[in-house]
């Protein structure tokens, strides 16, 4: 039998019910201060050489620094125009097939760490018909509360804003505790549209040993803030 996402699954049942500048000389201005030098071959290939290490160590020092910024996680695009919504996904993430989820993406080789998006037909016209961020969250802390796996969640933040032509859309961040995976970091955002529940969820590992750090964690947010109505053509 197929298996649901545990992160997406609980939620659904729950709303259904510079460049280097030229260095001077070093010959010139010794031969200004040192008259008498200037012809020492062995100050002379001392200077150079020290030059030399001082560039190689200012070029690794720049190399280095260029790596790290191209190991940032890059974001692109996707939008689900027959469901009618878009968002941001880590480009290395792999989409993949699960049941209960309308797409889910994964990283790879470590597929609890995913952001999956459910759509579903609701009676709503607004998720304030629902209940304020609040009542939402505490809702999907009790679904979540409820699974077997689960040991803890607690709730981290609430907010809302607006979307795509003044949409309501609400925002959480919890963390979860549990026996399958260990603590995780979720991230999840709400909106209702042409009476469909659109429910966003992030999923990242946030153990102690190796807790979520502040470069993957600008990376999830940017996601999060992402998520709305596929814009009208």
């Amino acid at each position: 039998p197929k298996q649901t996402n545990p992160i997406i699954s609980s939620p659904k049942s729950l709303f259904l019910s510079p460049s280097l500048p030229k260095a001077p000389s070093s010959s010139s201005s010794t031969q200004k201060q040192y008259p008498g030098k200037i012809n020492d071959p062995l100050l002379s290939l001392s200077k150079r050489s020290l030059n030399l290490s001082v560039l190689t160590l200012f070029l690794n020092g720049f190399l280095t620094n260029s790596s790290k910024s191209e190991e940032t996680e890059v974001l692109q695009r996707y939008t689900d125009s027959k469901e009618g919504f878009t968002l941001l996904v880590p480009s290395s993430f792999n989409k993949v097939e699960k049941a209960g989820a309308t797409v889910l993406f994964e990283e790879v080789g470590k597929g609890s760490n995913n952001v999956g998006v459910v759509v579903n037909p609701v009676r709503l016209n607004t998720l304030s018909e629902f209940g304020s961020p609040e009542f939402v969250v505490d809702k999907l802390i009790q679904a979540e509360k409820r699974k077997e796996s689960t040991k803890d969640a607690e709730v981290i933040g609430v907010t809302e804003r607006s979307g795509q032509g003044g949409l309501q859309v609400y925002e959480f961040e919890y963390k979860v505790d549990s026996t399958r995976g260990g603590m995780k970091r979720i991230f999840s955002a709400a909106f209702v549209a042409s009476k469909k529940l659109y429910l966003l969820n992030i999923a990242h590992s946030d153990k102690p040993e190796s807790p979520l750090d502040a470069q993957t964690r600008t990376m999830l947010e940017q996601v999060l803030h992402s998520f709305d109505a596929a814009p009208q053509t």
